[in-house]
């Protein structure tokens, strides 16, 4: 591997998407701190190509204090919200091929980790397990080109944990690295099957389309401050028992965070943010901070 190929893995946070949050956004419309691939930091797709096989182990964690919900018209009302903590623990496995020069792969398997306070109750346990590939190119030696697609299974160790349908998490990633900036993010969509539960009705989750962007300034070689814009747009979802749609399921929301990436060393990284939705429709507010850690070897 490269000196300029190594400066860029030991940076990478590589790919992710807030899976247990994802899960309750798919099947009941879009929730605070929900909005998919919400949890990425800068350097994401700062990816490189021609390199030797390694592994990344990345573990994520998030709160949400979601005081306050955004009705249908989208004002903020002080009531519905809840408590939310929610982890992934990622192991990635990334190499490139002979065959196929100038590209680089990744295949990554994901398990999400969840808790509830809400309404007086507590809960919490193993939500669905995300699988999938990914493949990217440089146009230019700054600039990373992509596109990443992730299964992820209906089951969870509880029922409300559980989305009981499946789902594709399918987006283009990209990254552009400047001296002393760096530019990236991700926008795709979210596909789930139809629920079918036993007893009860059978609904089709409508589509979730989101956007990802992070800007960071490369302050020095440990410290990184950046700015990040989630987006999230969920369409209702479909009785198809009733042959009609669910009251208020589709739902919307955007948020702005403010964080910083420490660079510890060329095997380990640590990202923090804090988050806040900015406008929404038909969910809780994100009111969330968003924790990461990445071990390379």
């Amino acid at each position: 591997m490269r000196v300029t190929e190594w400066a860029n893995v030991r940076r990478l946070s590589v790919f992710s998407l807030l899976a247990a949050g994802l899960t309750l956004s798919v099947c009941s419309g879009a929730r605070a701190s929900d909005i998919t691939l919400g949890i990425i930091g800068p350097h994401e797709y700062d990816l490189p190509v021609d390199f030797s096989p390694f592994n990344v182990l990345v573990q994520y964690g998030d709160g949400n204090a979601a005081g306050s919900t955004y009705n249908g018209q989208g004002v903020r009302q002080a009531k519905g919200g809840s408590h939310t903590w929610s982890g992934l623990t990622k192991y990635v496995h990334f190499r490139s091929f002979d065959a196929i020069p100038h590209v680089g792969f990744a295949f990554e398997v994901i398990q999400s980790e969840s808790y509830v306070l809400a309404n007086g109750t507590n809960y919490g346990g193993l939500g669905g397990t995300i699988v999938g590939p990914a493949a990217w190119f440089k146009p230019n030696a700054h600039s990373t080109f992509g596109f990443q697609t992730f299964m992820q299974t209906p089951s969870g160790t509880r029922y409300s944990l559980a989305s009981h349908n499946w789902s594709n998490i399918s987006s283009f990633i990209f990254d552009y690295e400047w001296k002393h900036f760096s530019f990236d993010g991700d926008a795709g969509a979210v596909t789930s099957s139809t629920r079918h539960v036993r007893g009860q009705d059978s609904y089709y989750p409508g589509v979730v389309f989101y956007s990802n962007l992070r800007f960071s300034w490369k302050a020095t070689k440990l410290f990184e401050p950046f700015l990040a814009f989630d987006w999230q747009n969920v369409a209702g979802t479909y009785n198809n028992t009733q042959n009609s749609y669910v009251n208020d399921s589709y739902g919307r929301e955007t948020a702005l965070g403010l964080g910083a990436m420490l660079n510890i060393s060329k095997h380990y990284s640590f990202t923090a943010r804090y988050s806040h939705s900015v406008e929404g429709r038909n969910v809780p507010e994100t009111n969330a901070y968003y924790i990461k850690f990445v071990y390379l070897w």
